[in-house]
């Protein structure tokens, strides 16, 4: 009994020990380079820090603010189809406020929090940018320009922002909400999880039973003596049947084809091939005039 308490002891010291999260500090070994701009070789970096320059427009300091934002994976698991999110997706101060940002990366992946359309004559590029490789934390500190106005804040790796690391920063009032900040405002392309491959095996079906009909029926139609049956009737049919049965011919390549599509790709593989068909078409004609122009005095005669 005692080699088992002191068995469950152990791993229980060894499981909080996994599960306790270290995070490194980079405040302490960031090295300034001049102009707001801190770094250190350990992969942490203040872009635009500014602690005392007061923006045109701003007469002082209106408050003194400070945030911790975490990032990482856990926090876009409520926001379907995402993969990575801060944990506050929207942020509001008033005008001319000092800001100090703790940013905190809980992934073991470099994170960012940038933020654009800064007065670019004291934020050099126009941004304040904090960046760190995780597990690790960052502070930078800014002062807020006046005026109402929205900001974009996100995570710059490439295809972070797209996968859900997006914000919204409003000074004052701000000036509207930005489209596709998780749980904010709607995507501007919303995810589709729907499988098209239903729609088309049903079109293709359709396809095959709308060219089966026609061909019974000519099948099973009375001979009409050839005196009495209306010549256009008798083409239009002949063509009909002809586009149906290379229709039916080619419904499984064309299944195949457009498997695992959606609608909009499939319409597009349509317009690339009628595209490649025309092309072609007009290749040949070109040829066909060119043979007879060089062939006249042979083609036509008295030349």
């Amino acid at each position: 009994m005692v080699k088992l308490l002191s068995a469950g002891a152990l791993i229980f010291l060894f499981s909080g020990s996994v599960l306790a999260v270290e995070y490194e500090d980079h405040n302490g070994m960031l090295m300034d380079h001049g102009d707001g701009h801190l770094m250190d070789m350990a992969g942490g970096m203040v872009m635009g820090q500014n602690t005392s320059t007061l923006p045109g427009g701003c007469d002082s300091i209106s408050e003194t603010k400070e945030i911790t934002v975490h990032a990482g994976h856990k926090y876009a698991e409520k926001f379907p189809g995402r993969m990575f999110a801060f944990d506050t997706q929207e942020f509001n101060f008033k005008p001319c406020t000092k800001l100090t940002v703790h940013f905190i990366n809980e992934d073991n992946v470099r994170h960012q929090w940038m933020m654009h359309g800064l007065p670019k004559y004291l934020y050099p590029k126009g941004m304040f940018h904090l960046e760190v490789s995780g597990p690790a934390k960052i502070s930078g500190t800014l002062i807020l320009p006046p005026g109402d106005k929205t900001y974009l804040v996100h995570c710059d790796i490439a295809q972070h922002m797209e996968k859900g690391m997006k914000a919204q920063l409003k000074v004052g009032k701000g000036d509207g909400d930005l489209p596709s900040i998780p749980g904010v405002t709607a995507y501007v392309i919303p995810d589709d999880y729907k499988s098209n491959l239903p729609k088309v095996m049903s079109d293709v079906s359709a396809a095959a039973e709308a060219a089966s009909a026609p061909v019974a029926a000519v099948a099973n139609k009375p001979a009409t003596p050839a005196a009495t049956a209306p010549k256009e009737d008798s083409v239009i049919s002949g063509v009909t049947v002809i586009g149906l049965a290379i229709g039916l011919g080619l419904a499984p390549f064309l299944a195949k084809k457009f498997k695992g599509m959606s609608a909009s790709e499939v319409v597009a593989t349509i317009f690339d091939w009628l595209g490649a068909g025309i092309g072609l078409a007009i290749k040949l004609l070109s040829g066909l005039i060119k043979w007879v122009m060089s062939n006249k005095n042979k083609i036509l005669p008295g030349n």
